[in-house]
């Protein structure tokens, strides 16, 4: 029995063995066992940055702004009630107690700032401290103290500050040139009067240029920026003051999303100005420019619209003087492309008078390098003083203008020595942009004496350019 016993087990270990036993083909090469593979994690979200620290490092290197100004203050006058004939009225007059001459007004400003040396040198805005008769600067322990105007520039928006003290924090300066479309940053100010507020954004654009501002690449950011944050810094993430936030776009008075800063390169420029001689010169090319339309870059023989249409020089200007001319088109300056028309006065007005610039130029379908000395200030433009007398006239109707000569006594009143005046202006000039009373000086970049000559350069042409002058401005308009 127990031998039977035996025989069942040994089968049944040789059945299972069978069973589990694995086929290995002949062909095909045993199957390896894999280890488990963790595939790679992936971000599904970006990590915002802390700016505590930032905070800790460099808040106490930002000041409030108060100021003090006097302002002349009105009083409407008293309504009687009375007629101004009735001859009561004086009656009333005599009866009623008239107010007291109004007096002059202290108005009181917020702004921010910040510091720039150990030594109490103060960086804002100009439009903070313009016509301040006391500036008190408030720092981040408390301390409240009087500060001098050293100097400011307007063109910039730019003040410079000085305290008496010693061993202040200071900032870092850092390298706008190095920010980045997307760039973290933050700002630090009192807005509204709230000390010590910090806000933060990203670089929305760089190179902004804004149609009252000739002199400032503007950095554009989306950082918060409301009334009192005028003048303080604007930090990257590695503590270094990059800007100065200046302006905000808005319809409302507060905050929309756009904030625009003085880059901190500009601004350094200007205080190392007013440090040295209280005020700041601007250098000045000397010329009046527009921008290069499609039309008018294939009138003059241009591939595509680029750079500075020069439409009028200043006697006596660098520009004159180096031998620029109306119709020429300033591409680049010193090798820096004029995509953007607005770029020339900041290039310009970066250097000082008496600085060189080279410029690229583009005349009659080939360019040339002309190089130029800036001076200081623009002289007079051309005048234009009431309407000129015309004797001789001309219709052109296929560009809807009517012509007249201009008697040589206004010509001289006028410091014109060629044109014809438009008298009327209809149909495609009209809707070109020219008006009655505009004097065109040349047609095609040929000088007009009088209608005569106009008639002979026009000739059979469906299309020109006009060179014309409009309350002391000039610029070239395209006709067919």
């Amino acid at each position: 029995m127990a031998k039977k016993l035996l025989l069942t087990i040994l089968s049944s270990i040789l059945l299972v063995s069978a069973c589990t036993k694995p086929e290995v083909s002949s062909n095909e090469p045993p199957i390896a066992v894999n280890k488990e593979i963790t595939p790679p994690v992936e971000k599904t979200q970006m990590e915002l940055p802390n700016f505590s620290n930032l905070v800790k490092l460099v808040g106490n290197t930002v000041v409030n702004i108060t100021t003090e100004a006097m302002q002349e203050a009105t009083v409407d006058n008293q309504d009687d009630g009375s007629e101004p004939d009735d001859p009561l009225s004086e009656l009333f007059k005599r009866m009623i107690p008239q107010q007291a001459p109004a007096q002059p007004q202290v108005r009181h400003s917020l702004g921010s700032g910040f510091i720039i040396s150990a030594d109490g040198y103060i960086l804002t805005n100009a439009h903070v401290v313009n016509g301040a008769k006391k500036i008190t600067v408030k720092t981040s322990d408390k301390q409240e103290l009087d500060a001098k105007l050293i100097g400011l520039d307007t063109k910039t928006d730019i003040a410079l500050l000085k305290v008496n003290a010693n061993n202040l924090p200071m900032v870092k300066i850092g390298d706008p040139n190095q920010l980045e479309v997307g760039e973290w940053v933050a700002a630090m100010g009192a807005p509204f009067g709230f000390d010590n507020s910090v806000t933060q954004g990203i670089v929305s654009a760089k190179g902004r240029n804004l149609p009252s501002d000739n002199y400032v690449p503007f950095i554009q950011t989306d950082v918060p920026i409301n009334p009192g944050n005028s003048g303080g810094p604007l930090f990257n993430l590695r503590a270094q003051v990059v800007g100065m936030n200046s302006q905000i776009y808005s319809r409302s008075g507060g905050y929309m999303g756009i904030s625009f800063s003085i880059p901190i390169d500009i601004a350094m420029n200007i205080v190392n100005q007013l440090k040295q001689y209280g005020k700041v010169s601007h250098g000045q090319l000397g010329v009046q420019f527009q921008p290069v339309t499609k039309q008018l870059a294939k009138s003059f023989g241009l591939s595509k619209p680029a750079g500075a249409l020069v439409a009028n020089i200043v006697p006596g200007s660098g520009a004159e003087k180096a031998g620029i001319k109306v119709g020429d088109i300033i591409l680049k300056a010193d090798g820096k492309s004029l995509d953007d028309v607005g770029a020339l006065p900041l290039i310009v007005g970066s250097k000082k008078p008496g600085d060189k610039i080279s410029l690229e130029v583009f005349r009659n379908s080939k360019t040339m390098t002309i190089d130029a000395v800036l001076s200081g200030t623009d002289d007079a433009l051309l005048a234009q003083n009431g309407k000129p007398e015309s004797s001789k006239s001309l219709q052109l109707d296929k560009f809807g203008l009517s012509l007249s000569d201009i008697d040589a006594r206004t010509r001289e009143k006028m410091r014109l020595g060629v044109g014809v005046i438009v008298t009327k202006a209809v149909d495609l000039a009209q809707m070109s942009g020219i008006l009655a009373g505009d004097v065109i000086l040349s047609i095609n970049n040929v000088p007009v004496s009088s209608v005569a000559r106009v008639k002979d350069i026009v000739g059979n042409n469906t299309a020109v350019v006009l060179l014309i002058s409009r309350n002391n401005q000039q610029m070239f308009i395209t006709l067919g």
